[in-house]
């Protein structure tokens, strides 16, 4: 699991780098992103792959908006940070992950749809 200190520290990173508004605006909303990919019920695993905990993770962040700004980078930065845990990446062009993001961003894909473009767009670090 991702702890908050460390996803705080990717988050300033991105803003630092990129631009936009550093911040919390909701730290429940980011315990619960962070959380939802290892949730279970009845013993098992609500998320068992590493797509699956992917996908919950940059779903979670991107339509949940936890931070003022930069929630778009930074689930996309966790849900990477989850797959490489497991010796994986995406290997997509960069305009391919833009839109990617974009269209979880405005509801065009669900969890899924997430899951799917990420297994077609997974491989070997």
């Amino acid at each position: 699991m991702i702890s908050i200190e460390d996803v705080l520290a990717f988050h300033e990173k991105l803003i630092s780098k990129f631009g936009g508004a550093s911040g919390i605006r909701s730290f429940e909303l980011l315990e619960s992103a962070l959380i939802r990919p290892y949730q279970t019920f009845d013993g098992k695993s609500l998320y068992p792959t590493s797509i699956d905990k992917a996908a919950a993770i940059i779903e979670s962040v991107v339509k949940n908006h936890p931070f003022i700004d930069g929630n778009k980078r930074t689930g996309y930065v966790l849900m990477r940070l989850l797959l490489m845990q497991e010796g994986l990446d995406i290997k997509a062009k960069m305009e391919e992950k833009y839109a990617f993001v974009i269209q979880i961003a405005s509801g065009e894909i669900d969890l899924d749809a997430i899951k799917i473009w990420i297994g077609q767009n997974i491989g070997d670090k």
